[in-house]
């Protein structure tokens, strides 16, 4: 006989076999004992739970002359015949194939007829969601008024597209993914059973990338025991389903701990080389950080299910702080969700491993002692207490300018002040250098490094590349490019890099003929207060800068009048300011 898959010749025949859906098999089992069985139930779950089983199981207890305790027998004629698939009162169809009007009127003529050789005819419609509007509608007049002796399963991936007036008139029964641990207890009963040597670390890794499903658990085991010369090793399990090696993560996890953001970026680089898949790798990444953090708090939960507890992995998780792995985590969760709509997974992997390996910034350790001082309010800490001081006295200062120019509005540029400057950034912006190109700066310049901005990023490094990725050029003139950049230290980073600055500029003389520009680096946050105060000190001409307030990308900005100490007092307070015209 030809060889079959495991799936295959595993499949459960019992409602006992069915793994991780004790709910469901229960209540079945029940209601076959007290003979209090519906004419249509509908089996909703993700892939590979066991809704086609179940439904198979059902039709044979419901069938079999010698059922015990809701239970099929499997030796008689009758449950023979429903496995083998050779039971006329037993009929499977797939909707995928059979969608049509004409296919579900044709059942529902034949369900008029009395069963044949069983006690209930059993149509087990599988893919229920593919039915098409015509189908469903003629479907409904069947369940509608069902016959004595009929009964209808309904399996389903996607219940949402199912119409409410079906649900309504069948018992719906959720599958749920299985669990892992239920996984490895299914794969190890049945290689125990085929006399086929394991590593339990192995079985670990297949059930965690089956997501859930018993079928993609046992496809998965077949390639391992095809690929494995004898044992199905850890090594055989990883190549399989193309997870990451504990070296691996050791390697990436202990470069971003040690903010040693070239290493961690050459290790993705040799990750992704290998073919591993981004959508994959950064789950691993995730789970490898969870578990960490769980080993941390209780390393009990990890001894018998962790693939991975080296001796590395236990001294990433004494030696880092819980905090840093909650920031980790955020930043792993968020790039999962970016790849799933992007073609381009490798540049947010290449972010974030530029965010996972930089050191926290000081907007977020402030966070962190704002939050727990909130927790604590009477402990103030004597450096709140000095900023609390030097805020009153600059409000105070404020006041007493803008006190000044009302009462003498005639000699207002004469008494004006200079504002106390927020020293929050420890940047320095080249503010002469921003000016200088923003009074050569054309909207044709700046469209046309626009138009060639994404292909600019992939002809750098992937360093480069990663650094650049939260960037934006916003000015641009014949001689210089203004790009303004998310976060501070990315910033400091490519403004002190010469080896970045020549290959964008001989990249861009490539892109554009006769183009080869210096560029000026600032932070996006300091972009509006630059950008206003240039049109303020040049308001004879129009300026071509990018704008993000109004509809069109690149706009020529109007000049305003603005008052200084106005402006101050907005880049003090914020939204506080209420300005009144005397």
């Amino acid at each position: 006989m030809a060889y079959q898959a495991l799936y295959r010749v595993w499949r459960s025949q019992r409602f006992d076999d069915l793994v991780g859906q004790e709910a469901i098999t229960k209540t079945l089992k029940n209601a076959i004992q007290q003979q209090k069985t519906s004419h249509a139930y509908l089996f909703t779950g993700p892939r590979g739970t066991g809704k086609t089983s179940a439904a198979k199981i059902f039709a044979k207890a419901i069938n079999c002359p010698n059922s015990v305790d809701g239970e099929p027998c499997n030796e008689c004629e009758m449950c023979r015949s429903i496995t083998e698939g050779r039971q006329e009162d037993v009929i499977e169809i797939d909707a995928a194939s059979n969608n049509g009007v004409e296919e579900i009127r044709f059942i529902r003529d034949r369900a008029n007829y009395a069963p044949t050789t069983a006690e209930y005819k059993v149509y087990i419609i599988d893919e229920v969601h593919m039915l098409s509007t015509g189908a469903f509608n003629a479907l409904l007049k069947t369940l509608e008024e069902p016959k004595e002796h009929v009964i209808f399963v309904l399996a389903t991936t996607e219940p949402h597209k199912i119409p409410a007036t079906i649900i309504s008139r069948t018992q719906r029964f959720d599958f749920k993914r299985i669990d892992v641990q239920a996984i490895i207890g299914r794969m190890a009963y049945i290689l125990e059973q085929s006399n086929q040597p394991y590593e339990e670390q192995a079985l670990s890794v297949i059930a965690r990338a089956a997501e859930g499903g018993m079928r993609d658990a046992l496809s998965i085991l077949d390639q391992a025991i095809s690929f494995s010369n004898e044992k199905i090793t850890l090594e055989d399990a990883l190549a399989v389903t193309g997870s990451l090696t504990t070296e691996m993560m050791d390697n990436f996890i202990g470069a971003c701990l040690q903010q040693n953001v070239s290493g961690a970026l050459e290790v993705l680089e040799n990750i992704l080389a290998e073919g591993k898949e981004a959508r994959r790798l950064t789950e691993d990444l995730l789970l490898y950080c969870r578990d960490l953090l769980i080993y941390q708090q209780a390393p009990k939960l990890l001894e018998n299910r962790a693939a991975y507890l080296t001796e590395n992995f236990k001294q990433l998780a004494e030696t880092t702080a819980s905090e840093r792995l909650y920031s980790m985590i955020k930043i792993l969760s968020e790039t999962q969700n970016e790849i799933r709509f992007t073609n381009h997974a490798n540049i947010y992997l290449e972010v974030a491993t530029v965010k996972l390996a930089t050191p926290q910034t000081t907007t977020e350790s402030s966070t962190v002692v704002q939050s727990s001082n909130m927790e604590t309010p009477a402990a103030i800490q004597p450096a709140e207490q000095s900023e609390l001081l030097a805020l009153k006295t600059q409000l105070q200062q404020l006041q007493n300018e803008m006190q000044q120019i009302k009462n003498n509005p005639t000699s207002e540029k004469e008494e004006r002040k200079v504002a106390p400057k927020k020293t929050a950034s420890s940047y320095r912006v080249p503010t002469e250098r921003v000016y200088q190109v923003l009074s050569e700066a054309t909207k044709d310049h700046l469209l046309n490094v626009k138009n060639v901005w994404e292909d600019l990023l992939m002809a750098l490094s992937v360093t480069q590349r990663a650094m650049l990725k939260a960037s934006e050029p916003m000015a641009a003139g014949p001689g210089l490019l203004l790009i303004a950049f998310d976060y501070e230290i990315v910033c400091q980073r490519a403004d002190s890099s010469d080896e970045l600055r020549l290959n964008m500029q001989n990249s861009l003389s490539m892109m554009i003929k006769d183009y080869s520009p210096d560029f000026v680096f600032i932070t996006r946050e300091s972009w509006p207060r630059l950008r206003q105060a240039f049109v303020s000190q040049h308001q004879d001409r129009p300026v071509a800068v990018e704008t993000n307030d109004t509809e069109d990308e690149i706009s020529l900005l109007p000049p305003e009048e603005t008052n200084e100490v106005v402006e101050q007092a907005k880049s003090l307070f914020g939204d506080l300011v209420t300005i009144k015209e005397d």
